[in-house]
């Protein structure tokens, strides 16, 4: 079996999708303070975005503020994208649920954590419209692009090789 093609994603893209969402539903989202999702979910809420979290096991509780819900379809409100903190198999569900949402709740994105990637999902989404981005973590994406180290979590601002200039 051949290996799957590598994903290559072109900047402009991953910035304009980060420009332009505002509320994400981060499925997986745990209220364990050392889980990636967690670490995730609260460096994108100091970012400025809604992130909403979807886990049936937290529904009706609090993780940073927001309530959880069991699923996509309980999100009150619009969702501007879908973040998937869960395994490749079950990205398969969530993007056939957030496929059939897509209108009624504005998805536009479908984004897939690092080491989460279903190709046949990413098809069935592009086919419905939406935009997808696998493999990659948006907080990790966030801070490359916007010149922040925090991907590594150090927030020491922009490096630059370049000597500061002496008033």
């Amino acid at each position: 079996m051949d290996a799957p093609a590598p994903l290559i994603y072109d900047d402009d893209t991953i910035e304009g999708i980060l420009r332009s969402v505002r509320v994400v539903a981060m499925v997986g989202a745990s209220p364990n303070w050392v889980r990636p999702s967690n670490f995730a979910m609260k460096y994108m809420i100091g970012k400025g975005y809604r992130v909403i979290p979807v886990n049936p096991g937290q529904a009706g509780k609090e993780i940073h503020g927001e309530t959880c819900y069991a699923s996509l379809g309980e999100i009150p409100g619009n969702i501007d994208m879908v973040d998937v903190f869960r395994s490749s198999e079950a990205a398969a569900g969530i993007v056939d649920e957030a496929i059939g949402l897509a209108e009624e709740k504005g998805i536009k994105v479908i984004w897939m954590q690092l080491g989460v990637r279903n190709d046949e999902a990413a098809e069935r989404a592009r086919a419905a419209g939406l935009e997808v981005i696998m493999d990659r973590c948006p907080k990790i994406e966030y801070g490359r692009l916007f010149g922040e180290l925090s991907w590594s979590g150090v927030n020491s601002g922009v490096i630059s090789a370049k000597r500061p200039k002496l008033a």
